[in-house]
């Protein structure tokens, strides 16, 4: 096989393998390493030829090498690079399609480039599933290296109806995990907002784990259905082989997280661009593990029972509202760091890969495409006219479910920050005023007026009128 057609990748556990796989089965040579002996002998047993070591691998490639690293983000990142450079020849290309942190990526490129070797930023989306069958693929690369990597992931990519290839190139390096993070922090939130519209259909309306994917599975076709969505409904009809009783009544209520919604979170606070909804998606797992829950359980008493106002079926709107404002947040993030550093880009790739392999595949990314289809430059996806009448058939929905969560004291951070978010942003004039003008106050941070041009400051010493 050509170098074109050819790619060795380490780390053999059940993505690399999957992938692995999937390049075979599109004609790709592959050529393997892990330094697991259990890796190694599923990969054999599937069929994969395997290199003894890195070195191995490197020799058994044909030049100018490529090679995917499909190991867990961080040191063991580092590791395989360690190894790997020691054997590679200037020109040769690394990709790593794990959870990185795009300001690794952005420091692993500048040190193999140092080297004379190409360093590629892939975030791979779609779990074991989509690596096998096809997945969502979002690239950072520098154009002679992208021009190397397109093919393989070409040929490996999931397609979306209309038969596109659901991978794009972002811009450099670290690009392409930056989507993949926000990709993840949109995910986070998809997730709690499920999460908090199944415990409201439970606790507020006290419907059976039936009747709620019922109602989960009479949504699918609207614009709320999609890869997450379905899984809540098998997972709420899954029952326990050993009792018969359904298994979601035996799985202990503390959510754990790798740091991917963590770094969304970080990257919108350091942009300065409000995303409280995915925020608040990240909180949610991380008080879900606070040991002292159980304690202060006992000591707050529970709202008297009241009846919701809402109807169970009136939860779609209150999920599609908030799903939108989740999109829109995380693309927001994107669009300041593109104003911020020039990627990634284009704007309009972004909602087109994901419509297809990944986890965030759903009904909503079709008219989300369709917005920067009209204008690619949307400065705002909500803006668009479709967008905003979707939400708008959703907002009084979603408004009364959140009061409702409040009158039964069921916790709903996540659709309660996108209501929040939604009315600051539609608010004509909100209550900072007060808070600059305090900061005026105690620091002498100036302000300013309405009336007139400029930048004041007052001593504030409250005399009454």
């Amino acid at each position: 096989m050509t170098a074109s057609r050819t790619i060795g990748l380490v780390g053999l556990g059940t993505m690399g393998r999957s992938l692995a796989l999937n390049f075979r089965d599109r004609g790709v040579a592959v050529l393997g390493y892990d330094p697991g002996e259990p890796a190694r002998r599923a990969a054999a047993d599937a069929g994969l030829a395997l290199a003894a070591d890195p070195a191995g691998l490197v020799a058994g490639l044909p030049p100018p090498r490529c090679i995917l690293l499909m190991v867990p983000a961080g040191p063991a990142v580092d590791a395989a690079l360690d190894e790997l450079s020691r054997h590679l020849a200037p020109g040769d290309v690394v990709i790593d399609g794990g959870n990185s942190h795009w300001r690794d990526s952005e420091r692993r490129a500048a040190r193999l480039a140092a080297a004379g070797l190409a360093f590629v930023g892939a975030g791979i989306s779609g779990g074991e599933e989509g690596a096998r069958f096809g997945p969502a693929i979002m690239i950072g690369a520098e154009p002679e290296a992208f021009a190397r990597v397109q093919p393989l992931f070409e040929a490996v990519a999931a397609r979306a109806e209309d038969g596109t290839p659901c991978w794009a190139h972002f811009g450099p390096p670290p690009a392409g995990h930056l989507v993949k993070t926000v990709h993840n922090g949109i995910e986070y939130a998809i997730m709690q907002a499920l999460a908090e519209v199944y415990d409201l259909a439970r606790r507020g309306h006290g419907l059976e784990l039936k009747a709620i994917a019922d109602l989960f599975e009479s949504w699918q076709e609207g614009p709320c259905g999609g890869f997450l969505l379905e899984t809540g409904i098998r997972v709420l009809r899954t029952r326990d082989p050993e009792t018969g009783r359904p298994l979601l009544g035996f799985v202990r209520d503390r959510a754990e997280q790798k740091g991917t919604g963590g770094w969304t979170a970080i990257e919108a606070l350091e942009l300065g661009v409000p995303a409280p909804t995915l925020v608040e998606a990240v909180q949610a797992r991380s008080l879900s593990a606070v040991a002292v829950r159980a304690e202060f359980a006992r000591l707050v008493p529970r709202p008297a029972a009241t009846g919701p106002v809402g109807r169970p079926e009136d939860l779609e709107g209150a999920l599609l509202a908030t799903l939108l404002a989740a999109h829109a947040q995380g693309l927001a993030i994107l669009a300041e760091s593109r104003r911020a550093r020039g990627w990634p880009g284009p704007p309009a790739a972004i909602p087109r890969v994901w419509r297809a392999g990944c986890i965030l595949r759903g009904n909503l990314l079709a008219p989300i495409v369709r917005a920067f289809e009209r204008d690619p430059e949307l400065p705002f996806s909500l803006l668009d006219d479709e967008l905003l009448a979707l939400l708008l058939s959703g907002l009084a929905d979603l408004r009364t479910a959140v009061a409702d969560a409040a009158r039964a004291g069921v916790p709903v951070p996540a659709l309660s920050a996108s209501l929040a978010w939604l009315d600051g942003l539609s608010s004509p004039r909100l209550p900072a005023d007060l808070v600059q003008a305090m900061r005026d106050r105690f620091g002498a941070h100036g302000f300013e007026r309405i009336d007139r041009p400029g930048r004041f400051h007052d001593l504030w010493r409250g005399a009454r009128a």
